[in-house]
């Protein structure tokens, strides 16, 4: 049996924060990366600096803002979709989709959808709606996969500091969690929740009111696992030593690590 770590990690600003990537990567070593927030066009991207780190990349770049990519160790992940089907007019880059470790994963940067309400939230709820139909399609197809990224929703309340001061905020709006618990009532299991349970743990830290220094965070990255993955989920956690460094993201990168059977074979679509 080997075991496969697959993180999710909101960069916020790729070139900026390069240093910061490489030095987790080879501290933490993980097995598949999903990156979100690039914040970069195709161009800028620093493929020969991960290649040299040892991973293959592929990603989906936009100037200032969004962005996403999905690194592998080893070879790069093999392409298979680039943004929600059925969404085609989007122009923002948030979904990214590939094979990689014999599995199928997505990397995905759900919208902020603030301020709320107004347009911004109400194309955060279309974008989660092609999720949502998308995501149903790939978990009947019987095949192995993550859904992995910044999902700009704080599930509930136990998965926040304090929800008072941000009742407000799309990220705790009735619609955005409705949204994720049908995405649940799919049949994909929360890595984190479900390794961690009751226990407070949290993914983000906002730059304000010291909110890193007081533990004042929220759970909004998740990685949640097809049927077939979640009997295999083994460990979860938080590398929350990459939020304290210098100049860091707002973001820690997020992990589960898989028990994988040798040999196994791939299940066609």
């Amino acid at each position: 049996m080997t075991k496969l770590r697959i993180a999710t990690f909101n960069i916020n600003g790729i070139r900026s924060r390069l240093p910061a990537l490489l030095q987790w990567l080879e501290r933490e070593a993980p097995d598949i990366v999903c990156l979100q927030e690039l914040k970069a066009v195709d161009s800028a991207f620093p493929a020969e600096a991960l290649r040299d780190a040892g991973y293959g990349a592929l990603w989906q770049g936009q100037s200032a803002w969004n962005g996403v990519a999905i690194l592998s160790k080893g070879e790069a992940p093999v392409e298979r979709r680039r943004g929600l089907p059925g969404f085609e007019a989007d122009t923002h880059s948030r979904y990214l989709e590939a094979e990689a470790g014999g599995l199928v994963i997505a990397s995905l940067y759900l919208p902020n959808g603030n301020p709320q309400p107004g347009p911004k939230f109400d194309y955060k709820l279309a974008w989660f709606d092609h999720l949502l139909a998308h995501a149903a399609k790939l978990f009947k197809s019987g095949q192995p996969v993550v859904l992995a990224g910044d999902y700009n929703v704080v599930p509930t309340d136990e998965d926040i500091y304090n929800p008072r001061s941000w009742l407000k905020d799309a990220l705790l709006q009735p619609e955005s969690r409705e949204r994720y618990r049908k995405l649940l009532a799919q049949g994909w299991t929360d890595a984190l929740r479900t390794h961690f349970g009751d226990e407070r743990v949290y993914t983000f830290w906002d730059y304000f009111r010291r909110h890193w220094e007081t533990n004042s965070g929220l759970r909004i990255d998740h990685l949640l696992l097809s049927d077939e993955l979640a009997p295999r989920l083994r460990d979860a956690g938080v590398d929350r030593w990459v939020r304290g460094e210098p100049h860091a993201s707002d973001h820690a990168p997020t992990w589960v690590e898989l028990e994988m059977g040798a040999g196994r074979k791939k299940k066609s679509a």
